[in-house]
């Protein structure tokens, strides 16, 4: 037997007005909701708020069963992903230690995943005109982007404006590598160890330059001076080639830079490693000393490199990919030819460490900018 569809009084204001009209016949006695009553139960008539909980009911038995199609469709979405080519973003110029790096990677996630991964490199302004591009386009796992920590976390506190948001503007993917920075210096010091270069800065005050590749290490100089009384200069490049070619020359003797970028130097006894950044000696040079055997104190602002999109993109496709970028990391070959050969670290970690890493390195990032004494441009 079909039920019969209940009476719903749809005008119960307008129906207590006519009702309250005297007709001859008396005051009524008015029922209903619009007096605070609920009419009685015959079977037939619904009130206004019982109507209401029946349709809040039935939307969110819609929404829960629309979650319930939605979520498969996730997962088939990424597991098709990618259908066509994805365009990777490098903030460097090509040839560069990240771009080298990437393009080794593109070449393994196109037999993995059957499409292309084509470096476009957005190189300039501090990295910040390619994570510009990166967080400006669509959040579909078609654009990613290769980006080191600068446009992350330092550069909000570098410059007056950016012209994207370091902190909601990106997808994190996973951090990919650490890059293993050497305090160096040119041979002709004749020095070998810290305290000798120490030793020797105070003999010749201000005839002494240095130059880093990064802020953090600059600050790690700076700290060095005012524990020790060492007497060094800054030189500002605008590239690692310029500073290494003052090294090499004598211009400009000390330097803070990627091992990868002094690997001939060091190896022809040109220049000579007094330390390295890292928390571990580097097996590239395992007798040059880490900061906390050289100082006895401890570092912090390591460069890296990540692996990020524009905000937003599909939770499933980023998932995928950071798994699949571990996989290809894992693998003793890749990971001995292009990181621990070229002095870097991996690291591969999953989106949600990397997204609590970039959250402390800002605190500490905001740190080191205030102790450099740098302020916004």
């Amino acid at each position: 037997m079909i039920p019969t569809a209940p009476v719903i009084d749809r005008h119960p204001e307008a129906r207590a007005k006519r009702a309250s009209k005297d007709d001859g016949r008396g005051p009524r006695i008015l029922r209903g909701p619009a007096f605070g009553r609920a009419p009685q139960d015959d079977g037939k008539r619904v009130s206004c708020s019982s109507r209401s909980v029946v349709n809040r009911f039935s939307r969110r038995c819609a929404l829960l069963s629309a979650f319930a199609l939605l979520a498969p469709t996730c997962e088939a979405v990424a597991q098709d992903y990618p259908t066509r080519p994805v365009r990777v973003i490098a903030t460097s110029s090509a040839g560069g230690t990240s771009d080298i790096f990437m393009r080794a990677m593109a070449d393994e996630l196109h037999k993995s995943l059957g499409q292309p991964f084509i470096v476009e490199n957005r190189p300039g302004g501090a990295f910040n005109i390619g994570a510009r591009a990166c967080a400006e386009a669509p959040p579909d796992g078609y654009t990613l982007c290769i980006i080191p920590g600068e446009p992350l976390v330092f550069n909000q506190f570098l410059f007056k404006s950016l012209a994207f948001d370091p902190e909601n503007g990106f997808e994190p993917i996973t951090q990919l590598f650490f890059i293993t920075q050497t305090l160096v210096v040119s041979a002709a010091l004749d020095v070998k160890t810290l305290p000798d270069l120490v030793a020797l800065s105070k003999a010749k005050p201000g005839t002494l330059s240095y130059s880093t590749a990064a802020v953090p290490l600059g600050v790690f100089i700076e700290r060095l001076k005012k524990d020790t009384g060492a007497d060094l200069v800054r030189v500002p490049f605008r590239g690692g080639g310029e500073a290494v070619t003052a090294l090499l020359n004598g211009s400009t003797p000390v330097g803070f830079y990627g091992i990868a970028n002094v690997r001939a130097q060091l190896e022809g006894g040109t220049v000579i490693g007094l330390l390295v950044d890292s928390d571990k000696r580097s097996p590239l040079f395992p007798d040059i000393p880490t900061i906390p055997e050289a100082t006895q104190k401890t570092f912090a602002g390591r460069s890296y490199f990540g692996l990020l999109a524009p905000a937003r993109t599909p939770k499933p496709i980023v998932a995928r990919l950071a798994q699949e970028i571990a996989r290809i990391v894992g693998e003793p070959g890749f990971r001995n030819r292009n990181l621990i050969e070229r002095g870097l670290e991996p690291v591969a970690n999953t989106p949600e460490a990397f997204a609590r890493f970039i959250r402390e390195d800002r605190v500490t990032s905001e740190q080191i900018v205030r102790e450099s004494g740098l302020q916004p441009q």
